[in-house]
């Protein structure tokens, strides 16, 4: 059944010419009565709303859609002014929001977002930036991005502030230009090379600390010392007898070198664990037991007297450790160029324990420790060992550790799950209030965004950075920097003048005219 229409209509009011006032105004009230009724009848009919929904409720513009130059017909869109605070705005996006570290600290570059100087200073930010709870920091980028040429340019600049560069392992020879130009100095070792180290040496005695507590320290360092290079040769840990033999060794050639005024040398070491008669004497055992269980330990050490690193470490260093001097590189270079790592790891693990002498010393003031190629460091735990040990004291010591890798994958390469060699690595990361992010490839990206916590925007924008271009995250603020570089500073980094054709001087040409000359020689 078709539902009833009501119509209604009102037509003009005609009134007698002869009726009374109270008969027209009646007659009007009437007609007003009925032309709002016939307007109340002409509107749609409204239908009734769903339960819940607020029967008040309208629609703000009508479907044609917002009138005015607010409707954004014909390109044209004009919002009004909004303002919030920065707080809020760094929600939202945080590169665009983020107000930079300050201007005190190191110029790196150009903060991209920002249009401005990004200046940074891990010294100055401790204890000034909430969240900033250490030095150290973590740099990592694919071959080519630009990465090595910031760690020198932050190396360079830092001298600038006071501060002193000790680069404990340069696997690559690419940081002797650099000690050279600050005034620095460079140890090569390798075989035939001039530069002896030794790590027995023991360090001058810091301000403050007795001589009998220093002797402990230092017969502590030194035994730490000879039980890692044994492990590290022997690829296993050291038996309770082996360390007993170690102790008695030691005690041995430091009594015989102080009675005659020299320094213990590790092939004194090597000799007296070789000789049972002495070892069992000093113990009181004559059975013979303890001479027998030193035999892996003198093989061992003997690498490092008459193997591949003879003459390296054997001998009284050729050169003395100057804590004043601005910078000082260990240049290994020659060793593990045939994918073995032993030679490496054995001659890091004593240059490093030459070198924290001057870390350990109190009044050596604020140092950076820069490691470049970690990843080759990370492969041993030994040495993880002796980073976690400076990543742990860098406030106490003062230093700034800055490790220097590839992926971030890399950390993973340490050790199996569970590993501790995985573990070790992973505390390096944890410890690092700054993480330096150069461009990863594809599919490096996941696992870089698990270990460093990245957001969806910044993943995306570490898949798409440039040379020279990384994302900064100190202490959980993020920003996108182009460092920029000095023309001198660009002459003294370049890692690729190997690639270029007139490197060194020759030409690419050049290469075929010596074999014509070696031909007429021959003639």
């Amino acid at each position: 059944m078709a539902p009833r229409t009501t119509r209604a209509s009102a037509s003009p009011l005609f009134v007698p010419r002869k009726s009374d006032r109270r008969t027209a105004r009646a007659a009007r009230h009437q007609f007003a009565a009925a032309r709002d009724q016939a307007r109340r009848a002409a509107r749609p009919e409204v239908r009734p709303t769903a339960p819940g929904l607020d029967p008040d409720l309208r629609a703000t513009y009508p479907a044609a859609g917002r009138p005015g130059p607010a409707s954004a017909r014909g390109g044209r869109l004009k919002l009004p002014t909004h303002r919030m605070t920065t707080a809020t705005a760094s929600g939202a996006y945080p590169f665009l929001a983020e107000g930079g570290l300050g201007a005190q600290g190191i110029y790196i570059g150009r903060d991209v977002h920002a249009e401005a100087a990004f200046t940074y200073d891990p010294f100055a930010l401790y204890g000034r930036l909430d969240g900033f709870t250490n030095p150290n920091i973590l740099l990592a980028g694919i071959i080519g991005m630009g990465k090595s040429a910031l760690a020198k340019s932050l190396a360079v600049r830092a001298v600038a502030f006071g501060y002193r560069i000790y680069v404990p392992c340069d696997p690559k020879g690419e940081w002797t230009v650099v000690a050279q130009e600050l005034g620095g100095q460079t140890i090569a070792l390798g075989p035939g090379l001039p530069g002896r180290l030794n790590p027995l040496d023991a360090p001058a005695r810091p301000y403050g600390v007795s001589e009998e507590d220093w002797i402990t320290e230092v017969r502590k360092r030194r035994l730490l010392l000879l039980g890692s290079l044994a492990k590290k040769v022997l690829g296993r840990e050291l038996h309770p007898m082996e360390h007993t033999a170690l102790d008695v060794a030691l005690d041995q050639v430091v009594a015989y070198a102080e009675a005659n005024g020299t320094t213990p040398l590790l092939g004194e070491v090597a000799y007296v664990l070789g000789s049972p008669e002495r070892l069992d004497a000093a113990l009181g055992e004559l059975s013979g037991r303890l001479g027998h269980a030193a035999e892996d330990l003198a093989h061992a050490l003997r690498r490092l007297v008459h193997g591949d690193l003879a003459g390296m470490f054997d001998a009284p260093s050729t050169v003395a450790f100057d804590p004043s001097a601005p910078m000082l590189s260990i240049d290994l270079s020659r060793l593990g160029g045939a994918g073995d790592d032993t030679a490496l790891v054995l001659a890091m693990t004593c240059a490093s324990a030459w070198m924290e002498s001057a870390l350990a010393d109190p009044a050596g003031g604020r140092r950076w420790v820069i490691y470049d190629e970690a990843w080759r460091v990370m492969r041993h735990v030994a040495l993880l060992e002796r980073m976690q040990s400076q990543w742990k004291l860098s406030r106490g010591l003062g230093i700034a550790n800055l490790m220097v890798i590839h992926r971030l994958s890399d950390l993973l390469a340490a050790g199996d799950a569970g590993s501790r060699g995985r573990a070790l690595a992973e505390g390096l990361l944890t410890d690092c209030s700054t993480r330096i992010i150069y461009r990863q490839e594809a599919d490096q990206l996941a696992s870089a965004a698990s270990l460093l916590g990245l957001t969806g925007v910044e993943t995306q924008a570490v898949s798409a950075l440039t040379k020279g271009r990384g994302l900064w995250k100190v202490a959980g603020r993020s920003f996108i920097t182009q460092y920029l570089l000095h023309p001198r500073e660009r002459e003294l980094f370049d890692t690729d003048a190997r690639m270029s054709a007139n490197s060194r001087g020759f030409a690419l040409a050049d290469s075929f005219s010596i074999p014509m000359q070696r031909k007429e020689a021959w003639k």
